[in-house]
C-alpha cells in the first residue's frame, strides 16, 4: 500500500537541530525518482505500526525516514507491507530506495546495509503445559518450532536448528495463532510481539533468556553510487549518538529494545 506525503519531521523532545541538507548529487542517488521510497514493515511492531488502514504509519523506522527525506530535501513515499520477507522483496524489485532491515548474509543480495541502529531480542514461547523449560532444550527431536516467514529468526533458526523442525506463518505477528491452531510446540519472534501474545491468550509462557539478537538496520537499494551508502552509514551513526533513536523509541512506546552501539 503507497502512502504519498510531504516530509516533516516529528518533534522529538530530544533531537537536535539538523545538519546542512545533502549535496544534490547525493539526492540523485537516493531518490532518482524526485521522491524517497521507503518500503516500511508493520509486521515489527517495534519498528513501525498503525491503527488502522486509513492512517500513516508511525514508528522509529518512520521517523528516520522522514528525517532522511528531509536531509535530501525530498518528499517520502512511503510503501507500507505486513512482513519483513515482503519488504525484503520489495527492495529487491526496485520498487524502493530504502528499507528498514535485520542483517542477515541471506539478505545481502540486492540490498546494501548501515550499521545497525538498534537490537532487538528473538524470544521463544511455549504453552504453560510444556514440558520445554529452557533455551537448550528447543532443539530436540520431534519439537516443531513455528517462525514468521522469510523473518530473520526463519533465517537464523534455518542456519542453527539441528533436530527440531521448523513450521512458518505467513507473517511473525500471526505465529502464536498458529502455533495454537496446529498444535505445535514453540514459537519463535520479536520478545515484545511474543508477550503482547501472551496477554491476549491464557496459558502460555515466554522461556527465560534469548535465543538470538536482532540487528536492526537501514537498507539501501543496490548500484546506487556509493557516496549514498557512506552517508547513510553517517546518517544512522548521527542518529543514534543525538539521542534520536532512543526518543523516538520512548515517544512510541517501544519496550525491548535498546540503542545498538557507535560502530
Amino acid at each position: 500500500m503507497r502512502i504519498a506525503r510531504r516530509t516533516a519531521l516529528l518533534a522529538l523532545s530530544a533531537t537536535p537541530a539538523l545538519a546542512q541538507p545533502a549535496p544534490a548529487s547525493l539526492t540523485r542517488a537516493f531518490a532518482p525518482e524526485g521522491k524517497l521510497r521507503a518500503v516500511i514493515n508493520l509486521g515489527n511492531p517495534i519498528l513501525a505500526g498503525r491503527a488502522s488502514e486509513s492512517v500513516p504509519p508511525h514508528g522509529v523506522s518512520v521517523d528516520l525516514a522522514q528525517a532522511l527525506a528531509q536531509r535530501l530535501g525530498v518528499e517520502l513515499d512511503m510503501v507500507v507491507v505486513n512482513a519483513a520477507g515482503r519488504a525484503v522483496e520489495t527492495m529487491r524489485a526496485g520498487r524502493v530506495d530504502i528499507g528498514f532491515f535485520a542483517v542477515d548474509p541471506a539478505r545481502s543480495q540486492g540490498i546494501e546495509f548501515s550499521p545497525p541502529y538498534i537490537e532487538i531480542e528473538g524470544a521463544y514461547l511455549v504453552r504453560d503445559a510444556s514440558p520445554i523449560t529452557r533455551m537448550e532444550e528447543v532443539d530436540r527431536p520431534g519439537t516443531r518450532i513455528v517462525v514468521g516467514l522469510n523473518s530473520a529468526y526463519d533465517l537464523f533458526l534455518t542456519r542453527e536448528i539441528r533436530q527440531a523442525s521448523l513450521v512458518r506463518a505467513p507473517t511473525s505477528p500471526a505465529v502464536v495463532e498458529e502455533l495454537l491452531r496446529q498444535g505445535l510446540d514453540v514459537a519463535a519472534g520479536v520478545r515484545q510481539q511474543l508477550e503482547a501474545d501472551q496477554a491476549r491468550f491464557p496459558g502460555l509462557r515466554l522461556l527465560p533468556g534469548r535465543f538470538m539478537v536482532i540487528h536492526q538496520a537501514m537498507g539501501l537499494a543496490a548500484g546506487r553510487d556509493p557516496a549514498a551508502l557512506v552517508y547513510l552509514t553517517a546518517f544512522v551513526e548521527e542518529m543514534k549518538a543525538s539521542g534520536f533513536v532512543a526518543a523516538a523509541l520512548a515517544r512510541h512506546g517501544i519496550e525491548g529494545a535498546s540503542v545498538a552501539p557507535a560502530r
